[in-house]
């Protein structure tokens, strides 16, 4: 089982982060510590983050929200009494409607195991989840750091941190994936923790008005 970070670690592994990096130690001086975001090991969890995929947050929010209210419990069985109608009545798509009744499924027929997920390795997580349609490896990424606790994730994928990376590091904006990846090595094994503070950097950015 992988070592995982927590609450009471978090701190600490970030101001290790700061003496490591500069410029992270500059998020926090800046900003604070970012906050210690984590999930819990649901399928209502794997549904949220489905519908985040190339959304916003708060669009994705809504959705979760919608399909709560009509179902009152948000399980696999109860899911799948929905039909595509009023999936869409919930703000869900056509195309994560199907992914999310495929996640119901396999967890029902025991393809997929939540609870034993927890004592696996990231690559092992990893190949079970994306061998669910519609979850890649974005997906799989944010599983790993907000429900798992898995220290040594980064999300390559992620535009937000991407965008933070590159902003920090006052990098252009043809930087390549493998340039941004060999920047985050030195963030090893707590590359979670270094993605959740550029997410803090991200987030505390001044908002533009009209």
């Amino acid at each position: 089982m992988n070592n995982k970070f927590t609450r009471t670690n978090y701190h600490t592994i970030c101001d290790e982060l700061g003496v490591i990096d500069p410029d992270l130690q500059g998020i926090m001086d800046t900003y604070g510590y970012p906050p210690f975001w984590s999930r819990p090991n649901s399928f209502e969890t794997l549904v949220h983050i489905i519908l985040e995929q190339q959304v916003s947050l708060a669009s994705a929010l809504s959705a979760l929200n919608k399909l709560k209210e009509r179902l009152q419990e948000l399980s696999p069985a109860r899911l799948l009494l929905l039909t595509d109608e009023e999936m869409r009545a919930c703000y869900v798509s056509r195309q994560k409607s199907g992914y999310i009744k495929y996640l119901a499924e396999a967890l029902l027929s025991g393809q997929l195991n939540l609870a034993e997920l927890q004592y696996l390795p990231d690559d092992e997580v990893r190949t079970k989840l994306v061998a669910l349609k519609g979850i890649g490896n974005w997906t799989a990424d944010v599983y790993l750091m907000f429900v798992l606790q898995h220290p040594d994730v980064f999300p390559i994928g992620d535009l937000a941190a991407v965008n933070a990376l590159k902003r920090l590091k006052s990098l252009p904006p043809d930087t390549t994936r493998e340039e941004l990846l060999t920047m985050t090595e030195k963030w090893k094994p707590y590359r979670t923790i270094a993605a959740m503070l550029l997410w803090h950097f991200y987030l505390s950015w001044p908002k533009k008005t009209p």
